[in-house]
């Protein structure tokens, strides 16, 4: 049975980590990332809705009187 060759492993696995590295860092080069995130303000979002300009009441079947 012949040997396995294992002269070029260590080559081999050094390139492919350099290339794998490599392109990662091409692929992130690609996005746009904010530099330096900024606090917007955080106000209240008034929503036109229709029924807070009617009256509304939600009777719970335990809040009805006893008969």
């Amino acid at each position: 049975m012949p040997q396995l060759d294992t002269s070029t492993w260590f080559i081999t696995i050094t390139s492919m980590i350099l290339a794998l590295f490599i392109l990662f860092q091409s692929k992130l080069t690609n996005h746009m990332f904010y530099l330096s995130p900024s606090h917007k303000g955080m106000k209240p979002i008034a929503h036109n809705t229709p029924w807070e300009k009617k009256w509304t009441k939600i009777y719970l079947p335990l809040s009805l009187p006893q008969h």
